[in-house]
């Protein structure tokens, strides 16, 4: 993590306070953090994975255009500007990001899943400092071919789409 991402975050929370109560207080953060990147559009998919010891990315929650907020914030801790790219984050990265996510949490209108996911996979790269993680961004699933972190997340998703899809057979 660089030194300007600790300084980008703690000056977005001077300026944004320590809690987003609401709905409209969380997109007014969002518009703000979006307003430092250009060009930003939110990805079509985005999650935070580990390597598994089979050496393969597996991710917690993984995100399909929703949830907004946590991307951008991501986005904004790692200097991505859009489109599919994958990064390294480690437990100092993450716990910055977690730092600009945490006042979201204030809001109960919402369960914040990935707040709860970077928290578990912090405390993995804390306790495991062989472990390593990445951030994805797929701006667009047809991208997938270029970059194989944004293949796994892509076939992450599909592969959670397709298990919703199948019927309950209980």
């Amino acid at each position: 993590m660089t030194a300007s991402a600790k300084a980008t975050v703690t000056a977005l929370l001077a300026e944004l306070g320590d809690r987003w109560e609401t709905r409209e207080k969380i997109a007014a953060a969002r518009e703000r953090i979006t307003a430092d990147l250009p060009g930003w559009k939110v990805p079509a998919a985005y999650g935070l994975g580990i390597y598994d010891v089979s050496g393969e990315l597996v991710f917690g929650h993984k995100n399909t255009g929703d949830h907004p907020l946590p991307a951008v914030v991501m986005a904004a801790v790692l200097g991505h500007s859009g489109g599919s790219d994958s990064y390294d984050v480690d437990a100092s990265t993450l716990q910055q990001a977690i730092r600009l996510l945490e006042p979201a949490g204030a809001c109960r209108a919402y369960d914040h899943p990935n707040l709860a996911d970077w928290k578990r996979v912090l405390k993995l790269l804390r306790g495991d400092r062989q472990l390593e993680a990445k951030m994805v961004f797929v701006a667009d699933f047809d991208d997938w071919r270029d970059n194989d972190d944004v293949d796994d997340l892509c076939e992450a998703v599909y592969y959670a789409a397709k298990d919703k899809a199948k019927p309950d057979r209980g």
